[in-house]
């Protein structure tokens, strides 16, 4: 196929229908399936279907706008070959689009790069420059080289070349299901928000094309309104595909023209995505993959839609498996299904198991106490919710009516990433006491067994629990006992949970002893 026709620097509306519906994507891209989910469409009241870009060869969308950028390059341009600034999705793009053309491609790429990122850019052809402490740094140097050098610089998103690439995805919809109500799109530097809408407002401006940006790195709400593209103070990187400090130019002249809205969210409304998005259909999404189902979510709640036919676009797929640890964390928080609460209970013996009757049943998902005086204990413990925020109030009005001190630590991010595991540390006085683990099967009911069983008659000096969802709970528990008396062996066997004597463990006595 011949080189497209060179676009203009700001194209109009006819122009960019036509380098759309010409692109040569799919030299190298496919059509990516257009997938209902059940689940969550249930829950919503509304039709949700995924756009599987994670299914594209290097798992992004990203490949769309380098390889219509790279075809239309020119034979002097193509022997020089090309540069680019990235950390992921980009990367591998340019770098899969440069072998199947035949150009050199060199990627810089920050130095912190996760090595499964660079192993994936290097698999798929292209050389890499590890250089600079962010991305910012990186692309200056790119731009640097190819001043130098010669070579053609590939914009991850600000090029007209590259937003036509990205607005095939659109025209891929709109022949998968025309009958559509709202497309919901996850902005970084805007360039795939910027292709789908123009191309859906001049085909079918009866679809509403919704951004979704994330709160902590939200370029396009901050250009909107100062007016124009700004510099964000600082970024979020828990959504890296999407942190992005100042969007683009001309991403910003169409998202600015042609969305019909934007929104944002938080970095638990994605963590609960991903896990959507696998409990649906088994995709394991990138935290920026799942942004467009999170806001498409918030919208729903906040806007009452019901009976619509809503599509989310899973943008990519290249994961850090140990991101998963963290998002497996938050992501009952992002649903609101869990309520995190510092609570202060007297020191004496039951007083725990008073407490978890106070709950009314509900399940506990995480405890942690460590004895600190006297009189009072102050506990860290976690709530299963299922009537979301509402029941959340109702829980706290119950236990501040039965005398408790209750702080709502729920929306507390220290809390939620440092507290929850700091949680006690050595006692403010030598105690006589052992430590056991336990595990029993997990069910409604079995930590209230517990606390029935060994709670009322020894007291507790050390205790944690936290549940994964698993089949298997455990526990952490320390008993004030002088010697593990007969008395409570004839209780550990009445409670039939296997457990093992932790006293001598060196990491109790080197942290947690006093």
């Amino acid at each position: 196929m011949a080189a497209s026709q060179p676009l203009s620097a700001t194209p109009c509306d006819a122009e960019y229908l036509r380098a759309i519906l010409s692109a040569p994507v799919y030299e190298v891209a496919k059509v990516t399936p257009l997938q209902i989910m059940d689940k969550i469409s249930s829950r919503l009241a509304n039709t949700i279907l995924v756009k599987r870009e994670d299914q594209q060869p290097g798992h992004s969308f990203k490949l769309r706008g380098a390889y219509t950028m790279m075809k239309a390059l020119t034979s002097d341009q193509r022997v020089c070959g090309v540069i680019t600034a990235s950390a992921g999705n980009h990367a591998q793009g340019v770098a899969l689009a440069a072998t199947k053309l035949g150009i050199n491609a060199l990627i810089v790429m920050p130095l912190a790069t996760a090595a499964i990122k660079v192993d994936a850019v290097r698999n798929f052809g292209g050389k890499i420059l590890l250089f600079g402490n962010n991305f910012d740094e990186a692309k200056e140097k790119a731009i640097e080289l190819a001043q130098q050098e010669g070579y053609t610089f590939v914009p991850p998103f600000d090029h007209p070349a590259v937003i036509a690439g990205q607005g095939t995805l659109a025209l891929e919809l709109l022949q998968q299901d025309i009958l559509l109500d709202r497309i919901f799109v996850p902005i970084g530097g805007g360039g795939l928000a910027a292709g789908v809408a123009v191309l859906i407002k001049q085909l079918m401006p009866n679809i509403k094309v919704i951004g979704v940006e994330t709160q902590d790195s939200a370029c396009l709400c901050a250009a909107l309104t100062a007016g124009n593209p700004v510099d964000l103070t600082r970024v979020g990187l828990f959504a890296e595909g999407v942190a992005v400090r100042r969007i683009g130019d001309e991403t910003f002249r169409l998202c600015h023209d042609y969305l019909d809205d934007v929104i944002t969210v938080d970095s638990d409304a994605i963590c609960a995505a991903v896990k959507d998005l696998f409990e649906d259909v088994r995709a394991i999404a990138e935290p920026s993959g799942a942004l467009a189902l999170a806001g498409l979510k918030k919208y729903v709640q906040e806007k009452q839609i019901q009976g619509e036919r809503l599509i989310h676009i899973l943008s990519g797929a290249n994961v850090n498996f140990h991101d998963l640890r963290y998002v497996s964390e938050r992501c009952e928080l992002g649903e609101q299904r869990e309520a995190l609460l510092a609570v202060t209970i007297p020191e004496e013996k039951g007083s725990f198991l008073r407490f978890c009757q106070s709950l009314g049943g509900r399940s506990v998902t995480e405890f942690n106490y460590r004895y600190a005086d006297a009189n009072n204990a102050r506990i860290f413990v976690g709530v299963r919710l299922t009537g979301g925020d509402i029941e959340r109030a109702e829980i706290i009005a119950t236990l501040q009516i039965e005398g408790y001190q209750v702080a709502d630590l729920s929306d507390n991010e220290m809390a939620k990433l440092h507290i929850r595991y700091m949680v006690g540390g050595r006692p403010s006085k030598s105690l006589n006491e052992k430590l056991f683990s336990f595990e029993f099967p997990e069910s409604p009911g079995a930590l209230l067994r517990f606390l029935q069983t060994l709670g009322t008659c020894w007291n507790i000096s050390l205790f944690h629990y936290r549940g994964h969802g698993t089949d298997c709970g455990r526990v952490l528990a320390a008993f004030e006992l002088a010697t593990v008396e007969a008395e409570f062996k004839q209780h550990l066997t009445k409670l039939g949970y296997h457990c093992n004597d932790e006293t001598d463990n060196p990491a109790f006595n080197f942290f947690l002893t006093g």
